[in-house]
């Protein structure tokens, strides 16, 4: 008889996911949107569920009709070369997928390569760039394999109708993680970015970096945004621009923001004439003031990937982790709460009030990876 934890609702649900499979506890979620006008789960946590089960062996979902009650019961992770791409939807952005791979990757039976297909860049999830910039750098931070990992931009997708592509590379883990200690932020050293275009005038880049340089150079000399104009096949199927920008700091922290435009999915605006854009010359600024606000607050990662750096100090092994962070956000709140009770790991949160930061230690669960000793 499998014993399942009950959760109820369809908040944090990728959250979740990750959890139980790492942990090997059976969930049952109940209630999932039971009230609203569509109840039920969305078309991409469906794919979610079908992704985790293509780098799994011997899970088992099972949902009902109106897609309100989930149960599932994790498998062993695999991972492995995947040959065929995984297409993640137009719903939501290859980005809401990436983060639950880099995590599962790493405790896999063999090295993960996967090809995924979708939406590279929108403003609602992380956007590719700050994968590639941002997001691997904090996983090497706990003594991954700065070779293994690496994330190719095949083409660019914007919303609605997507049509981009990357190909994610992430090694295993020989045993377990290594526990860190990283709470020296650092000065801001350098700014980095990225621009991309698909199917506009790629004088609207030109427009963005120029933007964004008027408010850095005040600040700081070495700011270097790259860009990056797709044309053709490699453009996707939509209209789209944005930005993607990342400071690095003398202790070698990343802190990034992105943003991206493009035309709205869906029914949303059902006039034949299609909303105006934002100007780039705005996103460029906005993307801008966006990093300012972030290195404000302080901490060695932005607020976004707050929720991934206590998850991983959480799967270290049996040995102390120290991190700072700025503000807690809501989402990483939940983290929180989510790995005292999937992993049993309690994190002791000290405020600092001289720089209004936040200074988080747990012990690690120790988690191995045992899906190498079964092979």
């Amino acid at each position: 008889m499998v014993k399942y934890m009950k959760l109820k609702g369809g908040r944090h649900f990728r959250q979740r996911l990750v959890l139980s499979t790492l942990s090997g506890t059976p969930i049952s979620i109940e209630e999932i949107r039971a009230d609203e006008t569509w109840p039920g789960l969305r078309s991409h946590e469906i794919k979610l569920l079908r992704l985790i089960e293509l780098i799994s062996d011997g899970g088992a979902v099972v949902i009902n009709e109106t897609g309100t009650k989930l149960k599932y019961n994790p498998g062993v992770l695999i991972c492995g070369k995947r040959h065929d791409a995984f297409d993640c939807g137009l719903s939501r952005s290859i980005g809401y997928f990436l983060e639950l791979l880099i995590v599962l990757g790493l405790f896999g039976k063999k090295s993960l390569e996967i090809k995924l297909k979708g939406i590279t860049n929108d403003a609602k999830d992380p956007t590719v760039d700050t994968f590639r910039s941002t997001t691997l750098n904090i996983v090497k931070r706990f003594g991954i394999d700065s070779e293994g990992v690496d994330l190719k931009i095949v083409n660019r997708g914007a919303p609605p109708l997507g049509g981009g592509e990357v190909i994610l590379k992430v090694p295993m883990v020989e045993s377990s993680l290594s526990a860190v200690t990283w709470i020296d932020e650092g000065m801001v050293k350098r700014i980095r970015g990225t621009t991309f275009s698909t199917r506009v005038s790629s004088q609207f880049e030109n427009m963005m970096i120029h933007a964004a340089r008027g408010i850095f150079n005040r600040l700081l000399p070495d700011v270097h945004i790259f860009t990056d104009h797709k044309a053709g096949d490699k453009a996707g199927k939509s209209p789209g621009f944005g930005i993607s920008l990342v400071a690095e700091t003398t202790s070698g922290c990343f802190i990034s923001t992105d943003t991206a435009v493009s035309y709205a999915r869906g029914e949303d605006d059902e006039d034949d004439e299609r909303k105006e854009l934002m100007p780039p010359e705005e996103i460029g600024e906005q993307a801008a003031s966006m990093l300012l606000g972030e290195i404000e607050q302080g901490g060695v990662v932005d607020s976004t990937h707050q929720g991934l750096l206590f998850l991983l100090c959480a799967l270290c092994p049996q040995d102390v982790s120290k991190v700072r962070v700025g503000k807690l956000s809501p989402y990483a709140i939940e983290t929180l709460r989510h790995i005292r009770d999937f992993l049993g790991v309690k994190f002791v949160i000290t405020p600092d009030p001289s720089t209004e930061t936040v200074i988080l230690k747990c012990v690690g669960c120790g988690l191995k990876n045992l899906s190498r000793k079964f092979s």
